[in-house]
């Protein structure tokens, strides 16, 4: 299949297929007039992409493992479990720093409603 009929398939723009390709995690077979040709499989291929890209993973660290989850299940993939904890990590930190924002956003709305009580009460 051409890369429009891909495209069309997965509900991913013709750009990222070829994003997809320039990182390594897609590989067409070139026809002769430059046309790119997938098999039948590519269309797996690229919904797995999707899923770990919602994820949070970036298209590198999809590229090691991609290949072993391909052909195994993701349980025997060993490169993998590294890369959730990282992210997981990730997650982690960016909720603590939200949270902590949350919080520094609160104090100062009351800071700001208390100053107003305080002077409407002196009035």
């Amino acid at each position: 299949m051409r890369i429009g009929e891909l495209a069309a398939r997965t509900g991913v723009s013709v750009r990222s297929l070829r994003y997809y390709e320039q990182q390594g995690l897609l590989t067409p077979i070139r026809c002769e007039n430059g046309y790119r040709e997938y098999s039948a499989f590519a269309e797996e291929q690229v919904r797995t992409i999707q899923l770990y890209l919602n994820l949070g993973l970036s298209t590198e660290q999809i590229a090691g493992f991609l290949h072993c989850v391909l052909i195994n299940k993701e349980a025997f993939c060993q490169e993998v479990l590294p890369i959730y904890r990282q992210k997981l990590a990730e997650i982690e930190a960016q909720i603590n720093t939200l949270q902590s924002i949350k919080s520094n956003l609160q104090e100062r709305m009351q800071s700001i409603l208390d100053e107003r009580g305080n002077q409407e009460s002196e009035e």
